[in-house]
């Protein structure tokens, strides 16, 4: 069995190397991180076993980056907090946050071992990453989402409220139901419909005290919507929280005489639209280095980071499958990219890769563009490069829109045909005879 794998993070040298020592002895393998930063490009690269991690350092304290694992979804291993001034406030923030135990410096040698064994017993039982609300964003309209979700989760006078969660497919509804279920509860997403038609309320017992998710209600025939509506209604008894998702109109559905007119109105009553991607697209790039992260651990893939262009290219794209297909695309790039970096060739080979196929005869093939606009290697050139591969866009665009008559493109783009002709020569653009 290979070694547990221990980082210790603390700018006093003596400290870290005396930790160290002990540690290796104990037989674990153990890494060291002068400052928060070493101590983050660490754990970007793999998940250790357990952290032992100083609150009082120069570039970022422990309790700053312990927040940042635990909004990143990378606290997934027990961090144990150390300071030689630590107080009771401290500790209790730090445990608030995710923290597993605190030391107090001088660090006696059993209370680390003891507390070392501890948390990597307790670290068997941790989950490896994975996505969670937190990763959706610092957006605007992700924040006001959270604090909704959060005064609903809260909200349990009388029981656990059924929720309905409006948004597109793929938009990360599932997040949102997850982000109900409270801790070390059970967790059932129903795809056997018909389960609610033959014995709707046996599925609460096993699931007592969590949360029954179902992704898409608009999917339920009209017998299964009442057997649904019969498990809500007993679901206070089990303290179960029923979460729906739909990407469909249900008013017009109910209207239509194709959803039960009762279950809307129970779901009505504590309803959330969720986001589209499009709607905070500023929140893309965290979002794809969340779920690249979440591969490159679950994977065990050698860890590989976006370049700014790459980044900003996902940011500026379209995504119709919203979060779902950006989830599709990280993987594909993490698959397939090259270079020690993913870069902005990558992404545009993975966004243009089901693009119009370049046409065989001379005639200017339309560019393929993918998210219907100027490709952005565009603007990664000097302008007078930039300049003319806009040109010949523009006249390919145009040439094509007028099936290459000559005349009718002199007088769309506005240029007497002799500068025409020449202007094509001068950006090597074929014109069919």
């Amino acid at each position: 069995m290979a070694s547990k794998h221990i980082l210790v993070v603390d700018d006093e040298i003596g400290i870290r190397e005396l930790l160290r020592d002990i540690l290796l002895d104990e037989g674990y393998r153990v890494d060291l991180a002068e400052n928060a930063a070493a101590a983050r490009a660490m754990r970007l690269h793999e998940r250790p076993d357990v952290v032992l991690l100083d609150i009082w350092m120069p570039d970022c304290d422990g309790i700053t980056l312990l927040k940042e694992w635990a909004n990143g979804g990378l606290l997934t291993m027990p961090v144990v907090m150390m300071s030689g001034h630590g107080t009771i406030d401290t500790a209790v923030e730090a445990t608030r946050i995710g923290a597993f135990d605190f030391l107090e410096k001088p660090i006696a040698l059993q209370k680390l071992l003891k507390t070392v064994a501890a948390a990597l017993k307790h670290s068997e039982q941790l989950p490896k990453s994975e996505m969670s609300l937190s990763n959706l964003g610092k957006s605007q309209i992700i924040l006001a989402l959270k604090e909704r979700l959060d005064k609903i989760a809260n909200s349990v006078n009388h029981g656990p409220s059924p929720v309905l969660l409006i948004g597109p497919k793929g938009c990360g509804a599932e997040l949102c139901a997850r982000f109900l279920q409270t801790a070390n509860t059970p967790w059932l997403q129903l795809t056997e419909f018909s389960r609610l038609v033959t014995a709707p309320l046996d599925i609460l017992e096993p699931i007592r005290d969590g949360v029954l998710y179902i992704s898409e209600i608009s999917e339920l025939n009209k017998t299964e919507q009442k057997g649904l509506l019969l498990l809500i209604t007993k679901s206070d008894k089990y303290n179960v929280r029923v979460v729906c998702g739909t990407s469909n109109n249900l008013p017009k559905l109910e209207a239509e005489g194709l959803f039960d007119h009762n279950l809307l109105q129970i779901l009505s009553a504590v309803s959330l639209r969720v986001p589209a991607l499009e709607e905070h697209k500023e929140d893309i790039p965290d979002l794809a280095i969340a779920i690249a992260n979440l591969q490159f651990e679950l994977a065990d893939i050698p860890y590989c980071e976006f370049d700014i262009a790459a980044l900003n290219a996902l940011r500026n794209a379209s995504w119709p499958g919203d979060i779902a297909q950006l989830d599709a695309v990280i993987r594909n790039l993490i698959q397939t990219s090259l270079g020690e970096k993913i870069t902005l060739d990558d992404v545009n080979r993975v966004l243009n890769q089901y693009g119009e196929v370049p046409q065989s005869d001379d005639s200017p093939a339309e560019p393929v563009l993918g998210n219907n606009a100027v490709p952005l290697t565009i603007f990664d050139q000097p302008l007078r490069e930039a300049r003319d591969e806009f040109e010949r866009l523009y006249f390919a665009h145009h040439m094509k829109n007028v099936a290459g008559n000559m005349s009718k493109l002199a007088e769309v783009v506005g240029l007497e045909r002799t500068h025409l002709y020449r202007k094509l020569k001068q950006l090597d653009i074929k014109i069919k005879g």
